[in-house]
């Protein structure tokens, strides 16, 4: 088992969703075998417009034979793994590259650079998560929720600690933790709203400084859901109470659905934002995805 870097692009070839599987030809295989049962590091290339750069991690589960594409191959992603970095990470920041194992000996970037699947060292792994899911500025709890007071997991560290085999593998295993993972998805997806309401269109923000409104998942994790920025919507306490039960939904162009079966539909289309759609991010692979939406529609909205 080891670590990888796997390139993704959201305007990709390739039959890829990253929170689930990632294709790849044959001449790839054996790269992508070394990494099954561990972790990879997803990074768009510095070509693209305004790219992420290293913008999310996962665990690889298995590898089989693309059964729609001969010669090609599918990594398939451990169910609950996937986590996008709050903060994307650059290919190069002020003390050069940050995936140092892309130089040769000569201290150039090498043509590992270009490679769509690479292993990475250890410290590299490290030295990226590091800086992905650093919580510099925690999102504080809505009202009647728990405030973190203390940062165990590491990820929060001002000053990044000496690299060791064990303060790396801890880290791994935090990537596992519910509490760590729910409260960097909040983060995650509060920066993505700006803190409003998709719903009602409302940044509510009360005394103490905390945002009134859930990051709420819209196929749950209970269900499979998976910890991706487009699988996360902002919701008010209100809102996210009737989308959960079912009261409300969004078509695929997020169009705002309101069950037949609410006993005071008026008064919901009332909390609606004047567009009648839910108010999404700017950049397109930041917003809820159809696969997400057409699951709430069949598993929990009311039709």
């Amino acid at each position: 088992m080891g670590f990888g870097v796997f390139i993704h692009r959201t305007d990709s070839i390739y039959d890829d969703s990253p929170a689930e599987q990632y294709q790849f030809p044959s001449q790839y295989l054996g790269r992508v075998q070394a990494c099954v049962g561990d972790w990879i590091i997803y990074y768009e290339p510095r070509k693209v417009a305004a790219t992420r750069g290293y913008f999310a991690v996962a665990k690889v589960a298995q590898i089989i034979p693309d059964p729609k594409a001969p010669g090609m191959y599918l990594a398939l992603i451990e169910p609950g793994s996937y986590l996008d970095f709050v903060n994307p990470v650059p290919f190069s920041g002020q003390d050069g590259v940050i995936e140092r194992g892309v130089l040769n000996d000569q201290g150039r970037i090498s043509g590992r650079a270009q490679a769509a699947v690479r292993p990475i060292s250890a410290a590299d792994f490290n030295r990226i998560l590091s800086i992905g899911l650093a919580e510099d500025h925690l999102e504080l709890p809505r009202s009647g929720e728990a405030a973190v007071t203390s940062q165990p997991d590491g990820f929060s560290d001002g000053v990044q600690a000496p690299f060791t085999f064990e303060q790396e593998r801890t880290r791994v295993m935090q990537l596992s933790s519910r509490i760590v993972r729910d409260r960097l998805f909040r983060r995650l997806i509060l920066q993505a709203y700006d803190k409003r309401c998709a719903v009602t269109g409302l940044k509510l923000i009360n005394g103490g400084g905390r945002a009134e409104v859930d990051a709420a998942h819209i196929r749950p994790v209970e269900a499979n859901g998976p910890d991706i920025l487009s699988n996360g919507i902002a919701l008010s306490g209100t809102a996210h109470w009737m989308f959960d039960r079912g009261l409300i939904g969004l078509s695929d162009d997020l169009e705002i659905l309101v069950s037949r079966y609410a006993n005071d539909r008026d008064s919901i289309r009332g909390l609606i934002n004047s567009t009648g759609k839910a108010i999404g991010p700017a950049r397109i692979h930041e917003r809820p995805h159809p696969q997400f939406l057409q699951w709430h529609r069949e598993n929990t909205f009311k039709h």
